[in-house]
């Protein structure tokens, strides 16, 4: 049984003709006379009374009609549904974001997408980059946006947006130096392992040979700003977006000792394998994502004065880095 023998069924059935049917559908008169012989001789049941040239239906039939009229009725129903699907008019969209991007540099892009597409729905999940990079892999969200490059050969990534890692503590009195004897000498509080920030941190300081466990943590938190309100309570130093610690820079409750001189990116993350989604298109295509690629910077400089050397680097050769964008 397929959607054409019952649509052309229920065209006979309401104008009890073959020929009109045959008419309205745009159909020979053949292939709806096959049409319903096909349904009877399947079924073994007769659908139409033909009395010379006159037809109508049996009580079969009658029975018949309005199952065959629901049938194609929620037919119709799921094609519209792909129809609004593919034209942006509905669906959902499941995105996964690490704690820095949900909070600080995703939502006017989520904002944004809403505005230009209002029948989508979008699911934001909320995880650190190695627990949304399993989320995409394993087909729990579409799209993820992480802040670490993820060793996974089933995804795709690219890079998306960027930032600046800054390393702040409470204090306003910012030493004229900063070498890898002072970053041991403090306390540290840091972000879980798995997070993009932490991986930030230690990329950074992996370049100058300084091993992260080295380092004397005091406390490890599973939130930006639990990481914050610890600095500023006295806790020790750290290292942070500098989306996540531009306010408190600005209202003097951090200081910042070091901004770290390269860009940290924002990657997006999607299965190479799965269907990718006409809303999940429409939200990567949007010009916000693209901006890296375009070379549009997004670094902004704050009040960044200290430079950190390696004990092989004298204080004041051009080895040393100067915290700038």
């Amino acid at each position: 049984m397929t959607l054409d023998q019952l649509r052309l069924f229920i065209a006979v059935a309401e104008r009890e003709h073959v020929t009109a049917a045959s008419q309205a559908m745009n159909v020979t008169q053949s292939a709806v006379s096959a049409a319903i012989a096909a349904l009877e001789a399947r079924y073994g049941v007769k659908l139409f009374h033909r009395v010379g040239r006159g037809i109508a239906l049996t009580d079969a039939g009658r029975l018949f009609l309005p199952e065959a009229r629901a049938v194609v009725a929620q037919a119709s129903a799921a094609e519209n549904i792909l129809k609004d699907i593919s034209g942006l008019r509905r669906g959902t969209l499941k995105v996964v974001a690490s704690q820095t991007i949900a909070a600080y540099w995703l939502p006017p892009i989520l904002v944004a997408f809403r505005k230009r597409y209002p029948d989508i729905k979008i699911e934001l999940a909320i995880s650190n980059s190695e627990e949304a990079s399993r989320m995409v892999r394993e087909g729990e969200a579409e799209v993820g946006i992480v802040e670490a490059v993820v060793a996974d050969p089933a995804l795709a990534q690219w890079p998306v947006g960027e930032d600046h890692m800054i390393l702040v503590q409470a204090s306003s009195l910012i030493p004229p130096r900063i070498d890898d004897a002072w970053l041991h000498q403090q306390n540290w509080v840091m972000r879980e392992a798995g997070s993009g920030t932490r991986a930030a941190l230690e990329l950074y300081l992996g370049r100058y040979d300084i091993d992260i466990e080295d380092l004397n943590i005091s406390l490890v938190l599973p939130s930006n700003e639990g990481v914050q309100t610890a600095i500023e309570a006295g806790a020790g130093i750290g290292a942070l977006s500098s989306l996540v610690v531009g306010p408190a820079l600005r209202a003097g409750t951090l200081h910042a000792v070091l901004q770290v001189p390269e860009s940290r990116f924002f990657y997006g993350l999607r299965h190479k394998e799965r269907y990718q989604s006409p809303a999940a298109t429409a939200l990567l295509g949007m010009s916000e994502f693209i901006a890296v690629s375009r070379g549009v910077q997004t670094c902004r400089k704050p009040p960044v004065k200290a430079a950190f050397c390696t004990s092989e680097c004298p204080s004041g050769q051009s080895d040393c880095f100067d915290a700038h964008c």
